[in-house]
C-alpha cells in the first residue's frame, strides 16, 4: 500500500528550499499525538541554515524539513493518549530526547546527547500539514490563545529557562544585550518574574523601540564608536549608579560578552544565551573578583514549556508585538528569503497553515 504523502518545506542544501514532499504520518505508538500544524515562526538557526547549510557540528547532509516553532489541532491521538483529544489546540515542543539518559532522568533533558530536535540535521522539522509528537510534549493552548502565539512558545520557553538560571527574583535590575526575539523575550520575562528595571541594549533604534512592548525602562543603543567602558557607563547612568542583579547577553557578540561582566553588580548573575564565535576574549579576573556566576543556557529542560504555556494564558507576556510579517504556507519560500534580505528590520515572522 503507497502512503500517503503531504507538502512540506524542505531545505534541499544550503541556499535551496523548495516545496516537496514528506510521507503523511501514521500512529502507531499508543503514546503519539498526531496535529495538523497550523501555525510556525522562523528561528534564526532556520535561516542560517538556509545560508550555510550548518551550525558548528550538525551539517545539512541531507535534505531536512524546516520548522520547529509550531503550533496546531489535534487531529488523531494513540491509544494512551488522555491529556489530549481530538479537536484541542496545543504548542508542540520540538526536542524529543532518550528516555533512558541520565540527562532526561534529571530533569536537564535539553543536554542529552540523543536528542531528536526538529529541523536540527538529519532530523526533519514541522513544516508541513501532519506531524507527529509524543504524548508529554505537547501543551493544550486555552481558546483566547492563538496559533500564531502558541508558535511563539518555543522561543519564550528559552527565556524562561535563562530566568530559572540566573534566578530573577522580585526587586532585580536586569540587563539584556540584544533586542532581538530571544532578547526581547527574556527581557519580558524578567519582568513577568519579579524585576523592577529592565535595561535593553542593541545596535538598532528600531529593536529599542520594539523593546518598550517587552517591558523596557531603559533602552540604550550601543553606538558604533562606543566602547565596553562607554556603554558600562550609560547603563550605571541610566540606573542611577545601581548595578544590575542579572545580565541576559542575547546578542553572542564579544564586546557585549565582555561589558555583561563588566557591568554586572557583584555576586550577580550572568546567562549566556546568544551564539557568537567558538572562543572570544574573556576578562576572567573580574568574573573571579566579583564572584559573578556565569551561566551557559541551552533550550529548556522541564518544566520551562508549561511556564511559557501559562505566562501567555495569563497575560504576563504579550507575544504578539513580537510578529512582524506573515506568509501563507505556498510561499514559505519567499518568507525565508525575506528574513535573510531584511534580517536586521525582522524580528519574527510566522508562516500561516498549510490548510
Amino acid at each position: 500500500m503507497v502512503q500517503a504523502e503531504q507538502e512540506a518545506v524542505i531545505l534541499q542544501k544550503a541556499g535551496l528550499i523548495t516545496i516537496g514532499k514528506r510521507p503523511i504520518p501514521e500512529i502507531e505508538d499508543p503514546n503519539d499525538v498526531k496535529v495538523q500544524i497550523k501555525a510556525t515562526g522562523i528561528c534564526g538557526s532556520d535561516v542560517h541554515y538556509y545560508k550555510t547549510g550548518a551550525i558548528g557540528d550538525f551539517v545539512v547532509k541531507e535534505p531536512m524539513v524546516l520548522g520547529h516553532e509550531s503550533s496546531g489541532v489535534v487531529v488523531e491521538v494513540g491509544s494512551k493518549v488522555q491529556n489530549v483529544k481530538v479537536g484541542d489546540r496545543v504548542a508542540i515542543e520540538p526536542g524529543i530526547p532518550s528516555r533512558y539518559s541520565e540527562e532526561t532522568m534529571s530533569g536537564h533533558y535539553n543536554l542529552c546527547p540523543h536528542m531528536r530536535f526538529c529541523a536540527t540535521p538529519p532530523y526533519d522539522g514541522t513544516l508541513l500539514k501532519y506531524f507527529l509528537v509524543p504524548k508529554d510534549f505537547v501543551y493544550k493552548l486555552e481558546d483566547h490563545v492563538s496559533f500564531e502565539e502558541g508558535a511563539i512558545v518555543e522561543p519564550l520557553s528559552v527565556a524562561v529557562h535563562a530566568n530559572k538560571l540566573a534566578k530573577t527574583t522580585f526587586g532585580n535590575v536586569a540587563v539584556v544585550f540584544g533586542a532581538g526575539p530571544v532578547g526581547l523575550l527574556t527581557g519580558a520575562t524578567a519582568s513577568a518574574f519579579g524585576a523592577l528595571e529592565i535595561v535593553f541594549i542593541d545596535i538598532f533604534e528600531h529593536k529599542l523601540e520594539r523593546a518598550k512592548q517587552f517591558k523596557a525602562t531603559h533602552a540604550l543603543r550601543w553606538k558604533p564608536h562606543e566602547k565596553e567602558a562607554d556603554i558600562v557607563k550609560e547603563i550605571s547612568k541610566a540606573l542611577g549608579g545601581r548595578k544590575p542583579d542579572v545580565v541576559f547577553e542575547c546578542s553572542g557578540a564579544e564586546s557585549c560578552i565582555r561589558a555583561a561582566v563588566k557591568v554586572c553588580n557583584r555576586g550577580g548573575s550572568i546567562v549566556q544565551v546568544g551564539m557568537g564565535k567558538d572562543d572570544v576574549l574573556f576578562p576572567i579576573t573580574e568574573l573571579g573578583v566579583k564572584e559573578l556566576t556565569f551561566h551557559g543556557s541551552f533550550r529548556y529542560y522541564k518544566g520551562d514549556y508549561k511556564d511559557a504555556v501559562s505566562l501567555i494564558t495569563t497575560g504576563k507576556i504579550d507575544v504578539r508585538p513580537l510578529i512582524t510579517r506573515r506568509f501563507p504556507f505556498a510561499e514559505a519560500v519567499e518568507a525565508y528569503k525575506y528574513n535573510v534580505d531584511h534580517a536586521a528590520e525582522i524580528t519574527k515572522t510566522i508562516i500561516e497553515g498549510p490548510e
